[in-house]
């Protein structure tokens, strides 16, 4: 019975998900839900204990990147960057490219540490241009910018500085360049599923007569001047963003050691605060590399930016509290939902595959879906069963990098169901539905989750890692 309150509440928020409904509403009414049936007297303990205090530790450490992320993307699009790039991107390759310009643009970006989130919010500005100019219908950007931001640069590409690839390593005692050939390789197959989805979606439109389409909403707005930026300045603030979040990850803890501390000046005896340097440097990092490339838009675009700014500011922070929001509701969601006898119950059963690559691939997917978060999800499955996953490959002989790659692809697989986090900031950016545009997200997701089993077939075939 608790395994099926579990599933039912997940099935509700994906469904009012799906339906347009606030997730900020209904995240916590469906977790609370499932208590109430399991435990009426744990609601309240529940709520406050658990779901508000992750939601409020959520918010703490990333709203700033939300923030920033968003008021980065509103600069770059009220400078006019966003079209230059668009129309050098389109001499360069011709318009029927722009699919591939966008998700080579995310792709970069995620590599090159920028979080997922900012990516949005940096990227979506210059696709709405350059698919409103090419004639592509708008509902395809959000399923574009998650090949691009949300699958291979994510987790599966060796190197990746993103948590999906960073977590196993700590489980593991790997790095991150874990199986750097079965990475690679599962890189490559989700690149070129995923691009030949995409155009085979546009040229569908194509011949249906479908253009960008009109009255949408959220959409950016029109660079007046005539003149446009040279595209090696439209581009600069985005290099500056990935080259900078490099240099102050290396930076950071080089500056500040493992912790830092400081007593607070109040009258009276003060607790010191101390702050692990470790679990904020990638936080501190992107925040600052988001500070230069801010910086950067108005250097070179001052006179056209600060015209606009007020107002656009407005727009970019009710955005990114928005974003926020959603996101931190549904990792209280994943909390609660992790907490109650069902989860254990499914977590039991999983574990209970034979095979062990596929058995670790299986289960922390399906734990990533149900929690509608690929770092919580994998989280939560490392935490009980590495343990078990490390003495399955002794036995077996498969090295740890293989099960490093396979649990940091795995979980980039089902969690980006109508519940998870960054979908739902991906559709509120855009402007678009779960309607309009889910089904295409949904078709990358399957192709990404495909490619995890593609890569254990190879190993099994070939050996190599």
């Amino acid at each position: 019975m608790d395994f099926l309150i579990v599933l039912a509440a997940l099935a509700f928020l994906m469904f009012v998900a799906y339906r347009g409904y606030s997730v900020i509403l209904f995240a916590p009414i469906c977790a609370l839900g499932a208590v109430l049936l399991i435990d009426p007297s744990l609601v309240a303990p529940m709520f406050t204990g658990l779901f508000m205090d992750k939601m409020v530790g959520f918010v703490k450490n990333f709203f700033p990147v939300f923030l920033l992320g968003a008021v980065f993307g509103k600069v770059i699009e009220l400078s006019g960057f966003s079209k230059a790039i668009v129309a050098s991107v389109i001499n360069l390759i011709g318009r029927e490219r722009a699919m591939l310009s966008i998700v080579v643009v995310c792709g970069l970006l995620t590599y090159g540490g920028v979080s997922l989130f900012v990516v949005v919010f940096a990227v979506y500005p210059f696709a709405a241009e350059m698919f409103r100019q090419g004639g592509i219908p708008k509902r395809l950007i959000p399923g574009t910018i998650a090949l691009g931001a949300f699958t291979f640069t994510m987790d599966s590409l060796p190197g990746t500085p993103q948590i999906q690839n960073i977590i196993p390593t700590t489980f593991f005692k790997t790095d991150i360049y874990a199986a750097p050939w079965l990475g690679s390789i599962g890189a490559l197959f989700i690149l070129v599923c995923g691009i030949s989805y995409l155009e085979w979606c546009r040229r569908r439109a194509a011949a249906a007569g479908e253009g960008y389409g009109e009255g949408h909403s959220n959409e950016p707005e029109p660079f007046e001047h005539e003149k446009l930026a040279h595209p090696v300045i439209a581009i600069l603030p985005l290099v500056m963003v990935g080259v900078m979040n490099k240099v102050f990850t290396n930076a950071i803890p080089l500056l500040y050691g493992e912790k830092v501390s400081f007593i607070p000046a109040v009258i009276g005896k003060a607790t010191p605060v101390v702050q692990q340097t470790k679990a904020v440097a990638a936080i501190w990092a992107v925040e600052g590399a988001l500070l230069v490339g801010i910086a950067t838009v108005f250097i070179f675009g001052w006179r056209t930016v600060s015209a606009k700014f007020a107002e656009g500011s407005k727009s970019a922070i009710g955005g990114a509290l928005l974003a926020t929001m959603n996101t931190a509701s549904e990792y209280g969601f994943g909390a609660v939902i992790a907490a109650l006898p069902g989860f254990l119950v499914v977590a039991n059963a999983l574990g209970s595959i034979p095979n062990p690559l596929i058995n670790e691939a299986i289960t922390v997917t399906a734990l990533a879906g149900i929690t509608g978060s690929a770092s919580g999800g994998m989280g939560i499955a490392l935490a009980a069963m590495a343990d078990t996953f490390i003495a399955n490959a002794q036995a077996a002989g498969i090295p740890l990098e293989v099960f490093h790659r396979v649990a940091s692809m795995a979980s980039g697989g089902m969690d980006t169901l109508p519940h998870n986090g960054a979908v739902i900031t991906l559709l509120a950016v855009t402007g678009l539905t779960h309607r309009q545009s889910y089904k295409d997200i949904f078709a990358i997701t399957c192709i990404k989750t495909l490619a995890v089993f593609v890569v254990i077939a190879v190993f099994y075939m070939t050996g190599i890692v």
